[in-house]
């Protein structure tokens, strides 16, 4: 096995790609070399995600392709990994004859045995769920990406069951990774030159190990390195604490950025999604967020068409999103999924029209918004850590306000990881442009933001 070669291709949720750096790193362990084309691997694997049908469908089509791939190649191993092995394991391995081994998001260390069992002439499959593992001795190994930012597990599984939500069946009970573990990664991290950092977990507030809860672990990890940045997803709004809007406000490497999910405006639609808050409350913490931190910037996930959705709980979602005035959304159609508590008591009975005739409506007002807040940012400074080459032109650089803008500018002499104060002239409902000023670092910008 040591001399085989291995491809992963990720989809899905921020978790999925982090995941996928564990993978790498267990893989690498035994010997075995990632490649990044699949046509150059042994063994391919399908990091997959079971949240919403469209990430499914894709999955399904891409799996058909490495069959082909596989009739052309005997000795090639395919495999599917994470949420949607351990959800549809028969279809996959049985029915479609798709793949030679199933993984589930708990089962990656048995990976080198699974594939051991594929040598003997076996189907190989592990999805059992565990109470314990975090993955937290192991150090991921990043062979993708900008290599200036990056993500950290710091809990895994959900216990919030929503009426809609897959997660917790596909990824298990809740459990927190232990502190230490977490700061060590982000010490690595530095270390190795990244400059900002996003913390993932289901529900982040839940994070609890011994006696520390998610405040004290932003504290912790933002003194590691003052230069780096910090982001975290995904906070619910049950329970978001008050200390850490608070942290925020006073950190100046803890980003005022926060993605808090909706899902809907409406009470009534929130109390069958069980999602245990109402619009009222909702909007009583946006609030409070724009208080503490002056200048925050808002995200949120909606769906448009869940169960039994009137026209009356759309609307209130319309004007949930017109009075929060989201900077980013997630916007999506409702999608069954299988074992949910809403497959199991509601009707998926919108009609599918309605769902995206609601969908668009949400998403033109969502663009109309974001314009309308970036036209504000013309004449403003930020803080930009520059992430790479812009898509359209390798004279212009691209990258990230403190507020997750992205920001597009001339070269110049700036580099990628570089801190680089701007000015805002120009920008579209996705981008703002501008004119790059000086090389700063945080401290300095913090200390004298107005110095150029």
């Amino acid at each position: 096995m040591n001399n085989k070669r291995f491809y992963i291709e990720t989809y899905g949720c921020q978790m999925n790609f982090a995941d996928s750096e564990i993978v790498n790193s267990i893989l690498i362990d035994e010997g075995m070399t990632p490649v990044h084309e699949a046509g150059e691997a042994d063994v391919i694997f399908v990091n997959t995600c079971s949240i919403r049908e469209n990430a499914e469908t894709r999955v399904w089509n891409r799996l058909k392709e490495f069959r082909s791939l596989k009739n052309g190649k005997k000795n090639l191993t395919v495999g599917v990994l994470g949420c949607m092995a351990e959800r549809v394991r028969e279809q996959i391995i049985d029915q479609e004859q798709l793949v030679d081994i199933v993984v589930g998001p708990d089962a990656y260390r048995d990976i080198p045995n699974l594939l051991a069992e594929v040598d003997d002439g076996r189907k190989a499959v592990n999805v059992l769920l565990s109470l314990e593992e975090t993955y937290a001795d192991i150090s991921p190994v990043r062979t993708s990406g900008n290599g200036v930012t990056a993500f950290v597990s710091i809990m895994r599984g959900c216990d919030n069951m929503c009426s809609f939500c897959v997660v917790p069946f596909t990824r298990g009970r809740e459990r927190s990774r232990p502190l230490e573990s977490i700061l060590r990664e982000i010490q690595q991290l530095s270390d190795q030159g990244y400059k900002e950092v996003t913390l993932l977990g289901q529900n982040v507030n839940s994070y609890k190990y011994r006696d520390i809860d998610f405040t004290r672990l932003m504290d912790e990890a933002s003194k590691t390195d003052p230069e780096m940045r910090f982001r975290f997803s995904s906070p619910h709004p049950k329970d978001f604490p008050e200390p850490l809007l608070h942290l925020i406000a006073e950190r100046p490497n803890l980003c005022n950025y926060i993605h808090i999910p909706a899902q809907s405006g409406s009470s009534s639609m929130l109390e069958r999604m069980r999602r245990p808050y109402t619009r009222e409350q909702y909007l009583e913490l946006i609030e409070k967020m724009k208080s503490i931190i002056p200048g925050v910037a808002l995200s949120t996930d909606i769906i448009a068409g869940f169960c039994d959705e009137t026209e009356e709980e759309h609307q209130d979602t319309m004007t949930l999103m017109e009075m929060v005035e989201y900077d980013l959304a997630y916007m999506f159609a409702y999608s069954e999924r299988e074992r949910t508590l809403a497959h199991r008591k509601y009707d998926d009975n919108v009609p599918e029209d309605v769902k995206k005739r609601r969908l668009t409506e949400i998403i033109q007002q969502q663009m109309a918004i974001q314009e309308k807040n970036n036209k504000k940012e013309i004449g403003s400074r930020h803080l930009v850590l520059v992430e790479g080459e812009s898509k359209r032109s390798d004279q212009q650089l691209s990258g990230r306000t403190d507020t997750n803008k992205m920001v597009v500018f001339d070269r110049k002499e700036y580099q990628k990881g570089d801190y680089i104060e701007v000015e805002i002239t120009g920008c579209t409902s996705a981008t703002l442009m501008a004119r790059p000023l000086k090389k700063r670092s945080i401290s300095e910008y913090h200390a004298e933001p107005a110095l150029v």
